[in-house]
């Protein structure tokens, strides 16, 4: 979302927590922000790479992405996803000074994970079918490109807050967008879908909580005269066995009906037996969610670097067992830090 409109639910989140704040002023909430909410993560300068191209041959700017990268090798990628209702948004969003995913970046490179923060197109000027290809493309620059830097191509991560959730959830969950590209979801050794929204489109018990079906509609029937356009829409709909394991995060503060999407999104992945974490973070809302995720003392960063960290480790010792059958020697690779 673009930084006013964003900057405004911010601050009303967090004005709603805090009422006394009213008083102290605008300036005052904006320091209230950055002191209660932003953690600022440390990563030195030649360990970013800003606006590198997905897509060859384009020269839109939301092709682009920006790269935080650990020391060392052979380092597990997490692909990270904006959010912004679909129709705004941007990797070098701000809000009071404080760089939110940049920061996020930072922090998980600062742990030994490699983060591709990446942009993609917004609505109306595409629609979300053309949204998820962007995500596609970005999949497929890390796939080709990550050991370039250093990072493991076959320890790949995808997750997003909000629209990015949907989007992560979508592009791991149906296989045609990667399939136009030669690959497949079994590229990712994980998923984490925070806060994710329109991920059962066809839920009505979600409109009876107090969701608008016009804002669903506005971005996703596209010109549909049928009702099929939420089921074609719902990453939950494209669930099957053998989808790759996820971390579903979701806040406590969040609006009824945003918290059954992630509730919906877990039963779905258990029904067809793929693993699903469901983690309900509390104290946050919505907004204040995104902030949590570069906190190492808050809910959701200690169980997204969990999730990455065991499920990398699985990697290196199918890996390992592999190599053992296939008859050559091998090495055991230390698993990552706690």
């Amino acid at each position: 979302m673009d930084s006013s409109v964003a900057t405004r639910r911010l601050l009303a989140s967090l004005l709603v927590a805090s009422p006394g704040l009213i008083v102290s002023g605008y300036l005052a909430v904006r320091r209230a922000v950055i002191a209660f909410l932003y953690k600022a993560a440390s990563l030195p300068n030649e360990q970013v790479l800003r606006d590198v191209s997905y897509l060859e041959g384009s020269e839109d700017e939301k092709h682009r992405l920006d790269l935080f990268l650990p020391q060392g090798t052979n380092w597990p990628i997490l692909i990270f996803i904006h959010g912004g209702a679909l129709t705004s948004g941007d990797k070098a969003f701000r809000i009071a000074g404080a760089d939110v995913y940049g920061n996020i970046g930072r922090f998980y490179a600062s742990q030994g994970i490699g983060v591709a923060l990446i942009n993609y197109r917004l609505q109306p000027k595409v629609t979300w079918r053309e949204q998820v290809d962007d995500v596609a493309h970005a999949v497929e620059w890390v796939r080709d490109h990550i050991s370039d830097y250093g990072g493991n191509s076959d320890c790949i991560f995808i997750g997003g807050h909000s629209a990015g959730g949907y989007l992560s959830a979508r592009v791991a969950l149906d296989p045609e967008p990667l399939a136009q590209l030669g690959l497949s979801p079994r590229v990712f050794r994980g998923v984490i879908a925070v806060s994710g929204a329109a991920l059962d489109l066809c839920d009505a018990q979600t409109y009876e909580l107090g969701k608008n079906l016009r804002d669903y509609e506005a971005r996703f029937r596209c010109g549909d005269p049928t009702e099929s356009w939420k089921t074609k829409a719902s990453p939950v709909h494209c669930v099957t066995r053998g989808a790759p394991p996820f971390l579903v995060l979701y806040a406590t503060e969040e609006t009824k009906s945003l918290q059954r999407q992630s509730q919906l999104l877990h039963e779905a992945l258990q029904r067809k037996d793929v693993p699903s974490e469901l983690v309900a973070v509390p104290g946050q809302n919505h907004c204040r969610m995104v902030l949590t995720l570069s906190r190492p003392d808050k809910t959701s960063a200690p169980a997204i670097l969990r999730f990455i960290r065991e499920r990398t480790n699985e990697a290196v010792l199918r890996e390992a067992i592999d190599q053992c059958w296939a008859g050559r020697s091998f090495t055991m690779v230390a698993p990552l830090p706690p």
